[in-house]
């Protein structure tokens, strides 16, 4: 009897659960899939090399196999993913704080909203991998150089959604009545507009993480990012093409199809954060 009942339970859970629960259940596991990575990745300093199981193939006991020192390329592959999530993390609160401040600013009168959009066009019409390059190189390169290179050059596309929500939020009767009451145009933005802006501020620098993460990945692998010593997926890839010729296929695959699953996962969070911010849709 009791088992007949947490049959129909399980029944009911899964045949009426809404899309509110479902999209919380996608977002937790997706979120603790990263942070498993991450903390991992953390954890994972020295890997040792061992010449004498160099170069071996996908195993149980090495399931990505091993490089040409002898090294857990699972191991390695973790460590650079993890390393990639906190450039990206940090790359993204950059961009963030840069797209807000012009976000907010734009909405001070009609020359700073001009200013803005100048700004937006001018950093949008260059090579974006060109421009992470210079700005890379500009800081010295390294892990500070990466960091600043993509968070500096990647605020333009969350910028340009602000300042549009921003410029219909200035049409409102309560924004006229905030000036006419004599309060000043920085107390509207922070106390009127920003709040607005939040639910957009959120999905946008979660959907900014992926392309963080994959330009930190190319710019490395094209030998303008993390140095050679760092156990980056970028080094990693370039690394392996030295070998993709003798038929160690697994150097390349295995890490690049982690960093491809990864940045899935970071879109699968943007996604759903959106359903559950958009009005239309959180109450389903």
């Amino acid at each position: 009897m009791i088992k007949k009942k947490d049959n129909d339970k399980e029944q009911w859970f899964i045949y009426h659960a809404n899309l509110r629960t479902k999209t919380l259940v996608i977002i937790g596991l997706s979120i603790l899939i990263i942070l498993s990575i991450f903390i991992c990745g953390y954890f994972i300093r020295d890997i040792p090399t061992n010449f004498a199981n160099a170069s071996q193939m996908p195993s149980l006991e090495h399931l990505f196999g091993t490089d040409w020192m002898g090294r857990d390329m699972f191991q390695r592959t973790i460590a650079g993913l993890g390393l990639s999530i906190m450039v990206g993390f940090i790359a993204s609160v950059v961009s963030t704080i840069i797209s807000i401040i012009l976000g907010l600013f734009s909405s001070f009168n009609k020359f700073t909203d001009e200013c803005v959009a100048g700004i937006i066009d001018l950093f949008g019409s260059i090579p974006h991998i060109l421009l992470i390059i210079l700005v890379s190189i500009m800081f010295g390169g390294g892990v500070l150089g990466v960091i600043m290179g993509v968070g500096l050059t990647h605020w333009t596309p969350l910028a340009r959604v602000l300042r549009s929500e921003v410029k219909e939020i200035m049409t409102k009767e309560y924004i006229s009545l905030a000036e006419n009451l004599g309060r000043s145009k920085v107390w509207i933005a922070i106390k009127h507009i920003f709040p607005l802006i939040i639910s957009q501020i959120i999905v946008g620098v979660i959907l900014m993480f992926p392309h963080a993460i994959m330009h930190e990945a190319a710019i490395t692998f094209l030998g303008f990012g993390l140095p050679p010593h760092e156990p980056a997926i970028g080094v990693i890839l370039a690394e392996s093409m030295h070998y993709l010729s003798s038929g160690y296929w697994w150097l390349a695959f295995y890490p690049g199809l982690s960093l491809l699953l990864v940045v899935l996962l970071f879109d699968l969070i943007g996604e759903n954060v959106e359903k559950l911010l958009n009005p239309e849709t959180a109450q389903e």
